[in-house]
């Protein structure tokens, strides 16, 4: 069974949770020219003969209750990202279900999705409308985000002349202004100078003390601790370890017997 249920809805589903995740497989072609044999085409969808494909993901099942801070671990190439793209309706499994239960903030390749010859304006009423917000509300909002953005004198500039760290805290900032009662972050806060990474961080705390629910991805240690009470950690596209942030990172570590570098690297 394949099932895609993003839908935003209020509350949970019957189970209590807010994303329910189960026996989630997605497959990847290593060679977009590679070809099928005729008795592929007839061969069950577990049977068939695929070459040029790999699993990115496969037989993942977890739940998350709203409110969890949940971080995602496990080096580069183990599925991280894709995980995260399926929550937030991205991609779409070829097995297994993904439920979401409520709204979902996406701050995943933080910069797609802005038109390059639009003004930084008309990117922020473009992106926010997107996202679900009315122009009356990105009216009410548009002064903060500005502000929280530091580009009050380039709102008339082509998005495609800023530096990339402008592009990230215009993203950034628009995005958490987003009311939806899950937050999802891939590695974002990685880019920016420092000042600009801690006015991220107190507003990542700020969301968590409304009791928003995080699911996020980075490849600092530090930062996973920081906000993060529960880890995932994948492996191959397996989930080996469900279960406190502390003791996931000390699994990884010692699964790569790196004790001292950053538990997603």
């Amino acid at each position: 069974m394949v099932a895609v249920d993003s839908t935003p809805v209020t509350g949970t589903g019957g189970s209590g949770y807010v994303i329910e995740v189960s026996g989630l497989g997605i497959r990847f072609k290593r060679n977009k020219r590679a070809k099928r044999s005729f008795k592929d085409l007839f061969a069950g969808r577990r049977r068939r003969a695929r070459p040029d494909e790999f699993w990115a993901l496969r037989d993942v099942t977890f739940g998350i209750r709203q409110g969890e801070a949940i971080g995602v671990v496990g080096r580069n190439g183990q599925g991280k990202s894709t995980l995260l793209k399926l929550i937030a309706g991205v991609l779409i499994p070829d097995e297994g279900s993904v439920r979401v239960h409520q709204g979902v903030a996406p701050l995943i390749e933080i910069t797609g999705g802005f038109v390059d010859d639009l003004s930084v304006r008309d990117n922020v009423y473009l992106t926010a409308g997107l996202h679900g917000m009315t122009k009356k509300q990105v009216d009410a909002k548009f002064d903060e985000i500005v502000e929280f953005a530091e580009i009050p004198g380039f709102l008339d500039t082509p998005y495609k002349h800023l530096s990339s760290g402008m592009k990230v805290r215009i993203a950034f900032s628009v995005i958490t202004q987003l009311e939806e009662p899950i937050l999802i972050v891939d590695e974002v806060l990685a880019v920016g100078d420092k000042a600009f990474r801690e006015k991220c961080y107190a507003r990542i705390d700020q969301l968590l003390s409304e009791g928003r629910t995080l699911f996020f991805v980075s490849h600092s240690e530090r930062d996973l601790k920081r906000f993060c009470t529960r880890g995932l950690y994948l492996k191959k596209g397996e989930l080996v370890m469900d279960g406190p942030i502390d003791e996931v990172i000390d699994r990884y570590n010692a699964d790569y017997n790196t004790p001292s570098r950053p538990a997603a690297e």
